[in-house]
């Protein structure tokens, strides 16, 4: 039944291939950059604030016609994904600037920074090849794989390091159950997108991206929080004794599953849809895509079973600490990167903050959204940080 269920979603996902290729192979990224510098153009010269709001849906509807629907977001995001980012967020501001009736000069200079952004990714892209040799189509089918996995192979690590310096090792199956649901419901979602979504709009992708990363941002925070409770030594030895299991029936064992789950998906239905958009170009060169994915994966394969080694050998104190260090990060950066994609899909408003640089890495926008939404995981840190060091006692470490 399983493997019934798995075949026929590889099958919804391929069915979609030929759309994608149309997009990807007959981009022109000239064209695009100056059909939405025209209509941009156009629609700043009546611009004045009581007629913000409209503005602001022309440039909403230029980013999911244009910029999207012509496939350059997609081919954007395949070789430079941080550049995609960038774009999404100065769409964002001039909507924002826009909608909110700034004055004319303002939205213009949000405009300005879209405006040469975007000519400046179209003169970067149509510098490079349409079509892709072998080596090139391997190479990108490579770094697509080991980009999108690597975030979701660092939570995987930590969680399953996790798991095995706590002597629950017959608590591994809930990891790679959530792993093989998230390939699972990766291929769903791409085919859905594909076939389904894209027929309301694409703000139905963005919609999608932004909840399962405020959702991925949410779980990764509790873990976290409860990593670092636990990040010394002997308060963790003293915890496991006889609680192991009372402790994961609880329901601490469903958020390390759902974090590993969302770990994943977060990432796999972006990476089927770069596959598709691929093999647009890939003119029958199968083989170099199959090799590019398959080499990915074993570096991938290879730099989990290092890491989880590492981990190991790490002091029981610094492994924790560490690892809730790491899940906090990508909480903050998930949840600056969700609350922007709700922005795209017209869920959350858009209100720019000037002097807030943009870094995609680290999910920080400059909008008040996406700032309050990093802020609420921010807050209650002096205060767990307070809480650790009133309850640290200097202890000899265990050696395990």
């Amino acid at each position: 039944m399983k493997q019934a269920l798995l075949t026929l979603l590889w099958l919804m996902a391929l069915s979609s291939l030929a759309q994608a290729a149309e997009n990807a192979a007959d981009m022109d990224f000239q064209t695009v950059a100056q059909e939405l510098s025209d209509q941009g153009e156009a629609a700043l010269t009546t611009y004045g604030p009581a007629n913000g709001m409209d503005t602001g849906e022309v440039f909403s509807d230029l980013y999911f016609d244009v910029f999207e629907g012509s496939g350059m977001e997609m081919a954007i995001g395949l070789k430079d994904p941080q550049r995609k980012t960038q774009l999404e967020s100065l769409f964002s501001s001039v909507i924002g600037a826009a909608s909110r009736g700034l004055p004319k000069d303002q939205v213009m200079e949000h405009w300005r920074h879209l405006k040469e952004a975007l000519q400046e990714t179209a003169d970067t892209m149509s510098r490079q090849p349409a079509t892709s040799g072998f080596w090139s189509l391997l190479l990108q089918a490579f770094f697509i794989l080991l980009r999108e996995g690597f975030e979701a192979m660092l939570v995987i690590t930590a969680l399953v390091t996790y798991l095995r310096r706590q002597q629950a090792d017959k608590q591994l199956p809930v990891i790679y159950w959530g792993v093989g649901l998230a390939l699972l419901a990766s291929l769903a979602t791409a085919w859905l997108l594909q076939v389904v979504f894209r027929i309301s709009g694409g703000a139905s992708q963005e919609a999608l991206e932004g909840v399962t990363m405020l959702v991925a941002a949410g779980v990764l925070f509790y873990v976290s929080y409860w990593l670092i409770s636990k990040s010394e030594s002997m308060r963790w030895q003293q915890w496991i004794q006889g609680q192991i299991n009372k402790a994961l029936s609880r329901g601490s064992l469903f958020a390390l599953g759902l974090a590993a789950f969302l770990a994943v998906y977060r990432e796999g239905a972006e990476t089927v849809l770069f596959y598709q958009a691929l093999a647009g170009q890939a003119q029958g060169q199968w083989l170099a895509l199959s090799l590019g994915i398959g080499a990915a994966a074993l570096a991938l394969l290879s730099m989990y079973g290092l890491m989880r080694k590492a981990s190991a050998r790490l002091p029981l104190g610094l492994f924790f600490g560490v690892t809730a260090g790491l899940l906090y990060y990508l909480a903050l950066s998930f949840a600056g990167s969700g609350a922007l994609e709700l922005q795209q899909a017209g869920w959350i408003s858009i209100t720019p903050v000037n002097g807030i640089p943009r870094i995609s890495w680290l999910g920080l926008y400059p909008t008040m959204e996406t700032l309050i939404a990093q802020l609420l995981l921010l807050a209650p840190l002096p205060f767990a940080l307070w809480w650790w060091m009133k309850q640290r006692k200097p202890q000899p470490e265990v050696i395990r």
